[in-house]
């Protein structure tokens, strides 16, 4: 006891008040203990260091006399591998950090609506990626049907033996054009294009060192150890930090800071401008994950770089301009996908032409993988399309979104994690009520929103991820802040009142957090977007020339 109130102390205000009294008194640490997610927090580190107190805790009775304590077996015994599995799976249940997944098929004619086992019984997606709903857009659809039917389902191999078509260099041509760069590279997924960039780059630039975001993508962290090469870890948008990292290292070793614009569990956008700043004055490159932010930020679409100089970038349109370079045209590498806001699959990197060349020519992630569909890409080239003209789908996507928040957090007190994007991490802290809370929703509500548990986000900030789109509407909204307010109530979470001078959490009071659309932005229409947005400059490029 006295030791997990002085670790504690140091983080909990409430501990600190009342250090004394918890020590004195079981019940007055067991009474508060569970109304704060902080020393929560804190006692699931202590136990989870100690193996005692980890068996005692995460464990069920019945369940840890389904465990058993393997020895290493004898050279003459054999591995029990089933059983090492199977009790390692025991323990992924008992600390609710297992994952189940719902048979939810949304339905392409009734965004949002989706049915599972009975397609008769529908329920409303609350949880989706598809943050523009373009993946059952009619011009997609047709798009993709035509490819399909002329060029079949696969793409017949890698890009260097039979898989390289029109429909690659297409969609990479309007890849690059949207990002303002000279070139990008399409990718089987976004996972793969951070893996394979990073892992590429670290290996072949030498005595490279990465500097990582703390809270960036699992794609990311895995291209950084693939890599290989020495990695700093700064603290979640802490410029001073990162700044710290950046002057203990020599000005002319290769080095690349690399973060994320929109973080996708907690909604948080990085101070991009600063970063490149930073960057530029140590002589680092720049790496910047655009996938939860690709079509909702900018007058294009293009994410929260171009966003950050709007005014300039809705009066240029897709042009650029020689006389000034924007902190989009700055950044060395953007990476996005095409499996959320564009509505397909995939992912891609953008850069410079010498640097999408060099990654094409020495990434085995890209080399030694089958090209994506024809239809695929076509059906991608035209979400883009579709996405640039239509600043119409972001202003809505946004007072969906800003409508939400209000209600929740200001008329039901609902806790949500504040942040300036597009994204509502409503609060739980705990990895099995958050599981009933979204089983609830799904039974009770007909509302489908997925509990997000450890390892996605750390133990003790537990949460329900709710996206909107411009396909919700303010109806839809309503009844989703009905149920969620039901779901509070009935399973007894804490509100957002029970965490105020508890918990140094950064939840919503009013229902904003600082907005990147301001209200000028959200009164904007298609009509304010440049000609040259709507005019087909599709590019043919020669492939003969290496690209």
């Amino acid at each position: 006891m006295d030791t997990i109130v002085k670790a504690g102390v140091k983080q909990c205000p409430f501990i600190i008040k009342n250090s004394n009294k918890l020590v004195q008194s079981k019940q007055v640490f067991t009474d508060n203990y569970v109304k704060c997610p902080v020393f929560k927090q804190v006692t699931r580190n202590f136990t989870t260091s100690c193996p005692r107190s980890q068996a005692a805790y995460s464990l069920k009775t019945e369940e840890k006399a389904k465990i058993q304590t393997h020895e290493k077996p004898q050279e003459s015994q054999v591995f029990e591998y089933t059983n090492f599995m199977e009790d390692e799976l025991v323990r992924k249940r008992a600390d609710n950090s297992y994952r189940y997944f719902n048979n939810i098929n949304r339905i392409a004619k009734d965004f949002p609506m989706a049915h599972q086992d009975n397609s008769n019984e529908k329920v409303t997606v609350w949880c989706s990626n598809d943050y523009l709903s373009l993946s059952k857009h009619p011009n997609v659809i047709k798009r993709a049907h035509e490819v399909i039917d002329m060029y079949g389902v696969g793409a017949g191999g890698t890009r260097n033996i039979a898989g390289h078509n029109q429909h690659c260099m297409y969609l990479e041509n309007e890849i690059a054009k949207l990002h303002k760069q000279e070139g990008a590279l399409v990718f089987s997924s976004c996972f793969v294009a951070n893996d394979t960039v990073l892992a590429t780059l670290g290996k072949k630039f030498p005595n490279m060192v990465y500097i990582s975001d703390e809270l960036n993508h699992a794609s990311m962290i895995t291209g950084i150890k693939n890599s290989r090469c020495v990695k700093k870890i700064f603290k979640h948008n802490d410029m001073e930090d990162l700044e710290n990292i950046l002057k203990t290292l020599p000005k002319n070793q290769p080095k690349m800071i690399i973060f994320e614009s929109v973080y996708s569990m907690c909604g948080s956008v990085s101070p991009i401008r600063e970063i490149v700043t930073l960057a530029k004055k140590y002589g680092a490159l720049t790496f910047l994950d655009e996938v939860h932010a690709m079509g909702l930020y900018g007058p294009h679409g293009a994410g929260v770089a171009e966003h950050l100089d709007f005014e300039h970038h809705l009066k240029m349109g897709l042009k650029r301009d020689p006389e000034y370079k924007t902190v989009m045209e700055e950044i060395d590498l953007i990476t996005g996908t095409l499996g959320k806001s564009f509505g397909a699959v995939g992912g891609y990197a953008a850069g410079s032409k010498i640097m999408i060349d060099y990654i094409r020519s020495f990434a085995p992630g890209f080399i030694f993988t089958t090209t994506l569909p024809p239809s695929v890409m076509a059906a991608a080239e035209e979400a883009i399309n579709l996405t640039k003209k239509n600043i119409s789908l972001r202003i809505q996507q946004q007072k969906v979104t800003n409508y939400l928040k209000l209600k929740l957090a200001k008329e039901r007190d609902i806790p949500m994690l504040k942040n300036a994007s597009h994204i509502l991490p409503v609060f739980i802290g705990d990895a099995l009520l958050a599981k009933k809370a979204s089983d609830m929703l799904l039974k009770k509500h007909k509302i489908y929103c997925q509990a997000i548990n450890y390892p996605t986000v750390a133990k003790g900030t537990e949460r329900l991820r709710v996206t909107p789109t411009p396909g919700h509407t303010f109806e839809h909204c309503d009844v989703l802040v009905e149920a969620i307010d039901d779901v509070f109530t009935h399973l007894n979470i804490p509100r957002l009142a029970d965490y105020k001078g508890v918990a140094d959490l950064a939840l919503f009071e009013s229902g904003h957090g600082d907005r990147l659309w301001t209200e000028e932005m959200l009164k904007l229409t298609n009509n304010d977007l440049q000609d040259n947005v709507f005019v087909d400059q599709r590019e043919f490029l020669d492939s003969s020339k290496g690209y």
